[in-house]
């Protein structure tokens, strides 16, 4: 039960974290190009990740020993499959806040949250009942969200949608591929690996200017350090400890963090039949992680 706890307190303290990088992301990309502010977020989290790594040893093991960590081939295979997984869910997420405002996309992304179980067919996993309902309810939140009163979907919303299933899989390769891992390492190597895979991507399609990395370089840290940083490390741990419903249902709250930064921090309003959309989504979120009452014959 103190395990839980723990754990749970790690997923809440990564949604509040994501929730607000929302804003960080959004306000950054008025000065520098999308794959250029993933990339330098990356970077920074590396460089904050690989000194925690250490300093988190201490006391329970040399630094010759915190050191031979690295070599462990099963924590660059996971972290490198697991960087994959997001550097195409954060890329599509980081393009697709250049046309759509931080709180819709929060709501949006968390979209995830429903396409996990989906995924989990694919391993086995039975689907609910609920679960069938809730995608559909999802479906009619987003209409209301994204589509009513306009003659065809925002970009921003489509690539959003992609990266609610790019997200779907990442914290599906956590789940199965991290249990016995180093989460800091772990997360540092996801983190390198998006990072060297933006790379080409600024090269062939933005302009690098200092002027402006140095003008962005608050939103540019919230989003490297704590976001990148520690909040996906706080994901992998507090994934750990927790059943897959319960980890899912937490981190469907980091929508409800990026709706309130974006009141709180950008002033940013949405029409009624958009808080509807909202809403639905979120109820189906919460509904499709809750376990089906069993019936009068199961024991």
């Amino acid at each position: 039960m103190k395990e839980q706890w723990k754990g749970s307190l790690a997923l809440l303290g990564a949604t509040v974290i994501w929730g607000f990088a929302f804003i960080a992301q959004s306000v950054g990309m008025d000065l520098i190009g999308p794959f250029t502010f993933q990339m330098v977020r990356c970077l920074l989290a590396v460089l904050v990740l690989i000194p925690c790594s250490f300093l988190l040893d201490l006391g329970k093991c040399s630094m010759k020993e915190s050191a031979q960590k690295w070599k462990n081939p099963k924590l660059w295979k996971a972290g490198m499959i697991c960087g994959c997984a997001l550097f195409v869910a954060s890329s599509l997420q980081q393009v697709g806040l250049v046309y759509t405002d931080a709180g819709k996309a929060g709501f949006i992304t968390a979209m995830y949250i429903v396409l996990v179980p989906v995924l989990g067919l694919f391993f086995g996993r039975k689907v609910k009942k609920s679960t069938v309902f809730s995608v559909l309810m999802a479906v009619s939140g987003l209409y209301l969200l994204s589509c009513l009163g306009v003659t065809e979907i925002n970009l921003g919303d489509l690539l959003l949608m992609g990266c609610a299933l790019a997200f779907a899989v990442q914290i599906t390769c956590i789940d199965r591929l991290a249990a016995d891992l180093d989460g800091f390492r772990l997360n540092c190597i996801q983190a390198l690996t998006v990072a060297i895979i933006s790379c080409p991507f600024v090269v062939g399609t933005e302009t690098v200017d200092v002027g402006n990395l140095l003008a962005c370089w608050g939103p540019l840290c919230f989003a490297g350090c704590l976001s990148m940083g520690l909040a996906y490390s706080l994901q992998i741990v507090g994934q750990k400890s927790l059943e897959p419903t319960t980890a899912s249902l937490i981190m469907s709250l980091e929508s409800v963090f990026a709706v309130l930064g974006g009141w709180w921090l950008l002033n940013e309003r949405m029409a009624p039949h958009e808080l509807l959309g909202c809403v639905l989504v979120f109820v189906a979120v919460i509904l499709s992680q809750l376990p089906e009452k069993k019936s009068k014959t199961e024991n």
